[in-house]
């Protein structure tokens, strides 16, 4: 990607957890590119990493305990880590947007949904009460609300799932952000709100032309929403290409593995494939490799050392011993 195709850059994000217990290497030393009106999709197990990579790219992590400790973030010229609390606060909400994985805790309960998308509006685009109250009910509108004009009075536990995660998506929009994180926007939904959610969310993006990181752990979603792919393990980036050669020629086995995990109702007879083993504590790491112990074709080298990620094929890279002899 060339410097004007780039959205925003990671550049070696290091960000960790200082506890009683030991240091917590939560995101260790990642680099990645968002390509500008592109979706980014990450994806990998609970407690891989995924959602704090989001929080560091907005400076949210909790300090203390935690900490951004090395790195680069770079958004439209700025590197993030650089700026003061106060203009963090200009960039959220505004020119970066984050759609949170509930919104019933994301959500202010003692609010009304219109206020809290008013808020919005009125702090970071200077608009008066009734302004705002007329772009709140059109975001509604937008992300098919029904009667926007009724729900905009009503408090978050009077929503469906839903509507709330609709109201969040009206939320992060409404200020046009050139970037937008959505995190497991359509976890705990329905199947059929699931695939609203999604559809909603790709169409508002053509049409605002922004960039999205997306963070899952499901599989089909990246595959109908993504033009390029993270596969994320232990802080680490596993494996690194576009949609459609990570499918097509998965290399890590970490990412073959998640993969066969996906249900498949053309093969009979066959029980669910799972990654045997668990994720491993953050605290009690192994050396070498940090996927070894749960490989099926681990080998001495990747017990007695990590290997870096390593470009196979253009575009396409891989942390794994297999690929660097």
């Amino acid at each position: 990607m060339s410097d004007n195709d780039v959205m925003l850059s990671v550049e070696g994000l290091k960000t960790y957890f200082f506890t009683d217990k030991g240091i917590v290497p939560a995101v260790d030393d990642i680099s990645f590119a968002v390509g500008a009106g592109k979706v980014l999709g990450i994806v990998g197990e609970s407690g891989c990493g995924k959602s704090m990579t989001a929080l560091s790219i907005l400076r949210l992590i909790p300090t203390p305990p935690g900490r951004i400790v090395a790195g680069n973030i770079l958004f439209a010229g700025k590197n993030l880590l650089d700026l003061s609390v106060k203009q963090m606060h200009s960039i959220r909400g505004n020119e970066i947007s984050m759609i949170f994985q509930e919104p019933m805790t994301s959500l202010n309960p003692v609010y009304t949904v219109g206020k809290q998308v008013m808020e919005v509006l009125r702090l970071h685009q200077n608009l008066h009460k009734e302004a705002a109250r007329a772009k709140a009910i059109e975001m509604f509108n937008l992300v098919g609300i029904p009667e926007a004009e009724k729900r905009i009075d009503t408090y978050p536990h009077q929503l469906s799932g839903g509507l709330r995660q609709r109201v969040m998506i009206a939320m992060a929009l409404s200020c046009r952000p050139k970037l937008l994180i959505a995190d497991e926007p359509t976890t705990a939904l329905d199947v059929t709100v699931q695939a609203q959610i999604l559809r909603l969310m790709k169409n508002l993006q053509d049409e605002i032309d922004s960039s999205i990181i997306l963070i899952t752990h499901d599989l089909g979603v990246i595959a109908e929403m993504c033009d390029d792919v993270l596969v994320m393990y232990t802080g680490r980036i596993m494996e690194q290409a576009d949609v459609y050669s990570l499918f097509e020629n998965p290399l890590h086995p970490y990412t073959k593995g998640l993969l066969q995990s996906i249900p498949n109702l053309h093969k009979d007879n066959e029980s669910l494939y799972n990654i045997k083993g668990l994720v491993p504590n953050l605290l009690n790491l192994a050396d070498g490799c940090k996927f070894h112990p749960r490989c099926e074709f681990v080998q001495d080298i990747c017990i007695e050392k990590e290997p870096e990620l390593f470009e196979v094929t253009k575009g396409h890279f891989v942390r794994c011993w297999k690929y660097m002899g």
